[in-house]
């Protein structure tokens, strides 16, 4: 699958724009998370944009690629590319985390289409991505799954038991993609627990690995294309990110892994978001 000059910088204007409506929503309730959403905006915007297949008017469509976000506090990020994607009217992102909303602070597949499973108790989402990639294999059918992690989740010892079942079951048909902004609520990864090197550790895993620039949208089409191509083998794509990407205000600080720009500091990311699409 071949991607022209025209469509990768559409896919870098649908991030732009996924970060502004991510912003916007978590402005408006005030809380939530704003630099892991931020970070992993782009290699989401490819997925749902570039590689996967669903249907928004069909979300229990058979035929579709499943994806889920394990590290579920980025739901802001889930919320707003289903939105842009055609789940549910875009006007909704407005009730992020308002009471008897669907959007709640962590995704609630029960009451919103397009969230394959509730997450948010971290390290069990790649469980989940293996169980539908082995349903898949049973199926017999090409579905694939993608699973996007936290770095400081690969703290998890679950993430592991099911990187060595993933291998072992030769799961060829499943991706999944770590969002390496090196920061998480209580510090820098490296401090709280460190998990370099993650590519040799996925590696020695018996996983296909591509270590790549996780804001470059170049990169990120090409190892989602490479990764179709593997074959008898899991594939995860290291995607090196910053924390808060897009807004300097955020970008590369810890304090707002978990906290929502105030009024003043929106109205300097709708600025600087804005003056991007002109470069």
């Amino acid at each position: 699958m071949g991607i022209t000059q025209e469509q990768l910088q559409a896919l870098k204007d649908r991030a732009r724009r996924m970060r502004i409506d991510i912003l916007k929503a978590l402005s408006g309730c005030g809380s939530g998370h704003t630099g892991g959403s931020l970070s992993a905006a782009d290699m989401v915007a490819a997925l749902y944009f570039y590689k996967m297949k669903y249907d928004p008017k069909k979300p229990d469509w058979k035929g579709r690629d499943n994806f889920i976000l394990s590290k579920g506090h980025a739901a802001p990020l889930l919320y707003t590319v289903l939105a842009h994607a055609g789940f549910f009217d875009p006007a909704e992102l407005c009730t992020l985390r308002r009471l008897g909303s669907r959007l709640q602070g962590h995704p609630d597949s029960k009451h919103l289409p397009g969230v394959e499973i509730s997450t948010g108790s971290l390290g069990q989402g790649l469980s989940v991505a293996n169980g539908l990639a082995l349903a898949h294999r049973l199926d017999k059918a090409p579905n694939r799954v993608y699973a996007v992690l936290g770095d400081g989740e690969l703290q998890e010892g679950q993430v592991w038991e099911a990187a060595m079942t993933a291998a072992h079951y030769k799961l060829d048909n499943l991706c999944a993609l770590i969002d390496n902004n090196g920061l998480q609520i209580d510090g820098p990864v490296a401090k709280v627990m460190g998990v370099e090197p993650i590519t040799d550790k996925w590696r020695s895993f018996g996983w296909e690995v591509f270590d790549i620039d996780g804001h470059d949208m170049g990169q990120i089409v090409a190892a989602l294309d490479k990764a179709d191509a593997v074959k008898g083998k899991p594939t995860a794509i290291v995607c090196r990110t910053v924390k808060g990407k897009g807004v300097s205000l955020f970008e590369g600080k810890v304090e707002y892994h978990g906290a929502a720009p105030s009024k003043e500091e929106l109205a300097v990311a709708m600025k600087e978001l804005d003056e991007a699409v002109c470069k």
